[in-house]
């Protein structure tokens, strides 16, 4: 793997950096205490920035108006953007999005790439993906009790989804439903395009989560389909292929996350050192940074960072060069590595603020509420653990170790 990073991506994440902290970072004080859809006609003022900056949709295609950048390319982008939890919003390549773009991409059929794709891309809807269900495991997708019957020429859906990610405002949802019940486990369910208008598609509720119901793009969502008739052209991929598919747009989309959350990493850091740097901690004038714990943790930090930081970029690489079914163990290891330093990281963040740390005036509370979930989305840690001890045991098999 070459970690030399080209011109181009210099001068890209270059203009990013400066962008975010000049657009976005002094945004933020009033993103933190008002709803987030007081701040869309703003945010537009930025996205149509970032559009003349030709610096927008940096992943997606670029014969739908994005950058088309690699998955590598763009991890070096998220990184940037994710300092800010609206960086990636106003440059449009946001989840739950980004993977809906992803799949639409790759399985969409000519009409739905036009009603869907094209949009998503361009900004003008946002989209949702209904996967996880209320009473059964996240981690195993193969367990749904979601249906999705043939009634004539159309599918009727019902089902109980929570943790659809800015279904508030969606113009549709991605849903995995099942379509062949007596098929093997892993053929049974579907992704079907269903739009939010539709009859039966309803919004319950924005889920509070530790104390934030949020609204619009942030907010997660529990829906309930109720005899939700779609027709079967919006069946996205064939039928009975939801869970392949749903494989194929989380492989990418954890290096989307990961990279977001070095992005998290680098920010907490910087106000790790400069917080310490200028907390007097005695009258003779000596601050935090004097106190060989606090050093340490800056150390850790750092090594804890770059560590996480090159493992995301090689499973990257990975991913682009040889498939994201070859680098499936890369995968999970930097899904529970890189989402345990970030809280780390932001954790030792926090301790130096102190009381300023548990407050809304710095970001450090927004992430440690809301990036808590790290460990649990996508697969929980221990699940991507086990299936990489799992991995590497076999390998062992049959071997005599000297």
């Amino acid at each position: 793997m070459d970690f030399e990073i080209s011109d181009k991506m210099k001068a890209i994440t270059g203009m990013i950096n400066e962008f975010v902290d000049r657009e976005l970072i002094p945004l933020e004080p009033e993103f933190l205490t008002r709803e987030f859809r007081e701040l869309l006609p703003v945010l537009e003022e930025k996205r149509k920035m970032v559009k003349k900056m030709e610096l927008w949709a940096p992943n997606h295609p670029k014969e739908y108006g994005g950058m088309g950048l690699n998955l590598l390319e763009h991890g070096l982008v998220s990184e940037s953007l994710g300092r800010s939890p609206l960086g990636h919003y106003v440059f449009n390549c946001q989840a739950p999005d980004a993977g809906n773009i992803e799949i639409l991409h790759k399985y969409g059929t000519p009409e739905q790439k036009e009603k869907y794709l094209r949009p998503l891309v361009e900004g003008k809807i946002r989209s949702c993906f209904s996967m996880t269900e209320v009473e059964l495991p996240g981690s195993n997708p193969v367990m749904m009790n979601a249906t999705a019957v043939k009634d004539g020429g159309d599918y009727v859906i019902n089902g109980q989804k929570w943790y659809s990610t800015a279904a508030d405002g969606a113009e549709f949802s991605i849903a995995m439903a099942i379509t062949n019940p007596e098929a093997p486990p892993h053929l049974r369910a579907s992704m079907i395009i269903v739009p939010t208008s539709n009859p039966g598609f309803n919004l319950v509720r924005n889920i509070s989560v530790m104390g934030h119901s949020g609204s619009d793009y942030f907010s997660h969502g529990e829906v309930l389909f109720q005899s939700c008739r779609v027709p079967q052209e919006n069946l996205l991929g064939p039928e009975g292929q939801g869970f392949i598919i749903a494989q194929e747009r989380l492989g990418p989309g954890r290096i989307h996350h990961c990279m977001r959350w070095i992005g998290i990493c680098n920010r907490a850091f910087d106000l790790l050192c400069s917080r310490s740097l200028a907390r007097p901690i005695s009258p003779d004038g000596k601050t935090l940074s004097t106190k060989q714990i606090v050093q340490a943790w800056i150390a850790e930090s750092a090594a804890e960072i770059q560590a996480a930081r090159l493992m995301t970029l090689h499973a990257a690489w990975r991913i682009d060069n040889l498939g994201a079914k070859e680098a499936r163990i890369d995968i999970s290891l930097i899904k529970f590595f890189v989402a345990g330093v970030m809280q780390s990281v932001i954790d030792r963040a926090l301790q130096a603020h102190g009381g300023l740390g548990m407050t809304d005036d710095t970001i450090l509370a927004f992430f440690f509420r809301h990036e808590r979930a790290a460990r649990i989305y996508d697969g929980a840690d221990e699940v991507h653990k086990v299936n990489v001890a799992r991995t590497i045991l076999k390998g062992y098999e049959g071997r005599k170790v000297r």
